[in-house]
């Protein structure tokens, strides 16, 4: 494979999403369709359009192909996911993401949102609806539940 095709399933899979539009594009225009026309079509501006064919000119199929590098870029690092982590699993209280995205801050100097905290947590499996998801044994034991029940 060379370095113009996608190496991974994912890769892959992001290609055909992302440059599945242009190709549309790419082909109307061949079949003699006006700029204007296509943008309609497709739902884009005309400068879009115009955007992606002088960008196939220019690249090929390269040219159409997402840069990598875009976007934002992370503000933590796994390392600071495993502290929180920690904090979940060692420390006898339970966090909600306010609170954690808090103690994120005040010990790591990491400012994250608790959406945020929550959404990458999540996508890790870090958490999830109850707290057995979070951490393997419940931090409450079970005579001080059915005491709280009373």
């Amino acid at each position: 494979m060379n370095k113009t095709e996608p190496s991974s399933t994912s890769e892959q899979e992001m290609y055909h999403r992302k440059s599945k539009t242009p190709a549309e594009v790419i082909r109307l225009k061949a079949h003699g369709w006006y700029v204007e026309k296509i943008a309609a079509h497709v739902n884009w501006t005309s400068q879009t359009v115009r955007e992606v064919l002088h960008k196939w000119e220019k690249s090929g199929l390269e040219g159409l192909w997402e840069r990598p590098g875009r976007g934002g870029k992370a503000k933590w690092k796994e390392e600071d996911l495993v502290f929180v982590e920690q904090c979940l699993k060692k420390e006898p209280r339970t966090y909600n993401s306010h609170q954690l995205a808090q103690k994120l801050e005040q010990e790591r100097s990491i400012k994250l949102s608790p959406d945020q905290l929550r959404r990458v947590l999540k996508k890790r499996g870090s958490i999830g609806s109850g707290q057995g998801r979070v951490i393997k044994e419940n931090k409450t034991p079970k005579s001080e539940a059915k005491n709280r029940q009373i």
